[in-house]
């Protein structure tokens, strides 16, 4: 599975983005998909997830109640729709899929395949 992630750009606190992970080749049937992202000198960090069959979200305590989840099954896209978003959300937004349970769900390395990675720049 090859993955593309776009949508990020420069936005003002209080805005909002939506970002996009696209399965360029093969899909995304089975696997589960999570968002991360990183900051500079910082480890890869756990967004929100939404694993295969249930299409349940997953997200950190830092995100809820301001980003969403979705999959896109015909399009074969995940989106995480961003609002509220403040500076600390500054970040290069990576999603993954893989084979993660819950137990391993917000943990990058439960994940297989990554996209290149989109940033996404809050100012104060």
């Amino acid at each position: 599975v090859q993955l593309q992630a776009y949508g990020g750009g420069l936005v003002q606190a209080g805005g909002f983005l939506r970002l996009s992970c696209a399965a360029s080749e093969g899909t995304f049937v089975g696997y589960t998909v999570g968002w991360f992202r990183q900051s500079p000198g910082k480890e890869r960090e756990f967004v929100a997830a939404v694993r295969p069959t249930s299409s349940r979200p997953y997200y950190d305590d830092s995100v809820k109640g301001r980003f969403t989840i979705s999959r896109d099954y015909a399009k074969t896209t995940v989106n995480l729709q961003m609002n509220s978003l403040k500076p600390e959300d500054t970040a290069v937004y990576y999603c993954g899929a893989g084979r993660a349970i819950l137990s391993t769900i917000s943990r990058p390395e439960a994940y297989d395949y990554w996209g290149q990675g989109t940033l996404v720049t809050v100012s104060s």
